[in-house]
């Protein structure tokens, strides 16, 4: 039973959001696709939301009839979801918007702003413990510092091509003059990532411990999502003809981010952050730009650089260092020895668990 328990909260969460973190990237790349065909962002976005919330509405409804106990719903918990939702609907118009300036590479390389927000906000509304003297405290800070520098690494530098057998060398250009366009992507990327970290703070902080019902709590928000962005979208875009969608990749764009982002995603998110917490679950963003790379070069026939290589490796062990912090810091919090030595040089993802865990589990069972 403990070996299930451990599974399921360390190693679970470590598969699904991996996985989610893949889907995003072939998602963004896919409406980019789209919108090269001439389709509407903020159009887009309504349709997603839409279709995402008729599709999770039966089933929330059928699993919350299903149940003996249910969470009680109050209107404060409305209140939240409904400014849960316009955060979360403003990130993804902001997002899309600078997608469509830019390019998904852009958007994977500024998402490492992610962590380094949500860690500052996780601080800032004492939800992570800054201890100086704490080897997982400065395990966690160092990681994340560590995660972004490979980030931008990755970004700005290439280096010689692995894969190519002419030489390359492309120093880093810092001062070289950009498109107007890729600079708004950037301005509005970086707004998008500080709202994205608020989102995920507001979830764990004062929602998820208030109210734990993950699927009711996406339903409400996805609605309140669903009606500011057709609001937006009929403002922006009168147009009728704006509006239809033939079948096209514009409709497989829609469908597969209503599904998988919207309503999935979603859900993956709200579980997760219930589970690990907002800065465990947004330490995973810089693996997004290495998942892009990976995509480019097996499917899209890129090079590989040697930059890549170093960035990717610099994120990896940022990555694991924050995985290891987090994971210390919660075997002493479950094993209740603070300053046992043994906690400290335990592995990645192993974890200890109380009685009152195991017994929890066993009557679930």
């Amino acid at each position: 039973m403990r070996r299930r328990w451990s599974f399921y909260m360390d190693i679970l969460p470590v598969i699904v959001i991996i996985s989610f973190e893949c889907i995003v990237m072939g998602l963004l790349t896919l409406f980019k696709a789209a919108t090269l065909e001439g389709m509407n962002n903020h159009v887009f976005v309504a349709y997603a939301y839409a279709l995402g919330t008729f599709v999770l509405l039966p089933i929330t409804l059928f699993t919350r009839r299903s149940r003996v106990i249910l969470t009680p719903l109050s209107f404060s918990i409305i209140c939240k979801s409904l400014l849960l939702g316009a955060i979360g609907c403003a990130s993804q118009i902001l997002e899309y918007i600078s997608i469509n300036y830019s390019s998904p590479t852009l958007a994977s390389a500024i998402a490492n702003l992610v962590p380094a927000f949500t860690f500052i906000l996780a601080v800032t509304f004492r939800m992570e413990k800054l201890a100086i003297k704490s080897r997982s405290s400065n395990a966690k800070v160092m990681g994340s510092i560590a995660s972004i520098a490979g980030a931008f690494v990755l970004t700005f530098y290439k280096g010689q091509s692995i894969l190519n057998s002419s030489p390359l060398h492309q120093p880093i250009e810092f001062f070289k003059s950009v498109d107007s366009s890729w600079a708004i992507a950037g301005i509005l990327l970086i707004v998008d990532n500080f709202l994205v970290s608020l989102w995920y703070i507001l979830q764990q902080v004062h929602i998820l411990k208030e109210f734990p019902d993950e699927l009711t709590l996406v339903l409400l928000t996805s609605t309140s999502s669903t009606i500011i962005s057709t609001f937006v979208a009929l403002l922006s875009v009168p147009n009728a003809s704006a509006w239809k969608i033939g079948l096209n990749l514009s409709l497989i764009s829609i469908v597969s981010t209503a599904i998988f982002g919207k309503l999935i995603g979603n859900i993956v998110s709200a579980w997760s952050i219930h589970l690990k917490g907002a800065v465990y679950v947004t330490s995973f963003k810089p693996l997004q730009i290495v998942i892009s790379v990976g995509l480019g070069v097996i499917f899209l026939g890129d090079s590989l650089y040697v930059g890549s290589v170093i960035g990717a490796t610099i994120i990896s062990i940022g990555l694991y260092g924050v995985l290891w912090g987090k994971a210390t810091e919660e075997i002493k919090e479950d094993v209740g020895c603070l300053d046992s030595p043994s906690t400290e040089n335990a592995p990645l993802l192993q974890s200890y668990r109380t009685q009152t865990f195991e017994k929890k589990i066993d009557g679930n069972v």
